[in-house]
């Protein structure tokens, strides 16, 4: 086991938000996001330009992710063994690279390579935010800078997309462009990130061990069940709601790109503002319950789609599906949260940062699938019966009394 020697670095809470140091991981974690979220209201005018088909283009967002997949886990064993800055510095650089190469690459083959690249520099980014916060702040510190951090994603998930769309109706490179964001905040991390001082080595690490008591934890029926729950709900966000739905946009609908930019905002905006009541919900509603009650939500909300002739009648089952992601996603970090043992968090909350990656990287793919069986509208149709399939499965696996029950009782370290 680990222990800091020091945290010299510490804010008093009352100068927590002018902390450059909670600035820097502000800007790693929306980062990461930018190379999301800008890039999908492009996809439409990208499948034009390389004449590629809607199934294809949702390769984009695939071959990013399965780095990020595969790389969570290695660069947090690497952050502890070789310092945070070691992994983060060359991590920022190589996400701008890989963005500047990707636009200028001359055909799609090509452009997916430099995709899988710029997700190699993005895959310790957002994990290493949530370490520094753990690194940096204690007590009653944690808490706002966390409340910030969250308040800072919902505003990016709901303006990266208007400016991605922006961009694309100018030229779709000009998207792959904003990555060169990285190159200053790497230069801040060198000389403005204030770290603690070195960890202390107490005992002989053996990973043999610890990979065993995080098995432990995360092979019981709930906590199985909060995982899937995760890979379902970024599955259907990644393949219908961030290719398919702009896709249908584009083609169907014929929406111009800074419309269909608006679209995904909206998303953004009502998660955003259902999310700020789930306090209220959760007095009379179970989390278990409205998880299961997210997925009905998703059922509803696909079947709707096919049926909407203008893209501003587009906007309504966006809407629903914005409610059922914050039905799902906030409660079961939250359960999750609650069964995390104290000794092994870290290693046990990167089981969700896997389940989650596992639900962005297949989900193009299963949707690709989808498409290529049954067309745009089977796409919706086919994940609208998977939603109310998974509605039967969490109810086997998630039951309140079940998940309600706290582990043991800690708090986040």
């Amino acid at each position: 086991m680990k222990r800091l020697a020091s945290r010299s670095t510490r804010k008093p809470k009352n100068h927590l938000f002018e902390d450059r140091n909670l600035h820097i991981i502000i800007g790693l974690t929306l980062t990461g996001i930018l190379g999301i979220v800008s890039i999908t209201p492009a996809l439409p005018t990208i499948a034009k330009a390389f004449n590629v088909s809607p199934d294809q283009v949702g390769l984009i967002i695939a071959v990013y992710v399965i780095p990020i997949m595969i790389g969570v886990p290695i660069f947090g064993v690497l952050a502890d063994r070789v310092g945070r800055k070691t992994v983060l510095i060359p991590s920022l650089l190589l996400f701008a690279l890989g963005g500047i190469l990707c636009a200028t690459a001359q055909d799609f083959h090509t452009l997916l390579e430099w995709r899988f690249l710029q997700g190699i520099g993005a895959a310790s980014l957002e994990l290493l935010a949530l370490t520094l916060i753990g690194d940096l702040y204690a007590g009653e510190a944690v808490v706002p800078a966390m409340a910030f951090l969250a308040g800072t994603i919902g505003i990016s998930t709901t303006l990266f997309p208007l400016l991605g769309g922006a961009l694309a109706e100018i030229n779709w490179r000009f998207v792959f462009l904003l990555s060169i964001v990285a190159l200053p905040l790497a230069l801040l991390v060198l000389t403005t990130l204030k770290l603690p001082a070195k960890a202390v080595q107490e005992q002989k690490f053996s990973l043999k061990n610890y990979v065993k008591e995080i098995w432990s934890s995360i092979s019981s029926l709930q906590v199985l069940g909060l995982l899937l729950s995760v890979v379902c709900l970024f599955m259907l966000e990644f393949g219908p709601g961030y290719i398919y739905i702009p896709m249908f946009a584009g083609t169907v609908l014929h929406a111009r790109g800074e419309i269909i930019g608006v679209l995904l905002a909206s998303n953004q905006v009502f998660l955003a503002i259902f999310a700020s009541q789930l306090g209220r919900i959760s007095r009379k509603v179970s989390e278990a319950t409205m998880i299961k009650a997210s997925f009905l939500l998703f059922a509803i909300s696909f079947v709707m789609i096919p049926f909407m002739t203008n893209v501003w009648l587009l906007f309504i089952p966006c809407l629903l599906l914005g409610t059922a992601e914050a039905l799902s996603l906030p409660p079961t970090r939250a359960l999750l949260a609650r069964l995390s043992p104290d000794e092994t968090r870290a290693g046990f909350m990167s089981a969700n940062a896997m389940a989650q990656s596992i639900g962005q990287a297949i989900g193009p793919i299963l949707s690709g699938i989808a498409f290529g069986l049954g067309g745009m509208h089977g796409v919706f149709y086919a994940c609208a019966g998977f939603s109310l399939f998974m509605i039967g499965v969490l109810y086997f696996l998630l039951t309140p009394q079940r998940v309600t029950k706290p582990v043991r009782s800690s708090q986040f370290s």
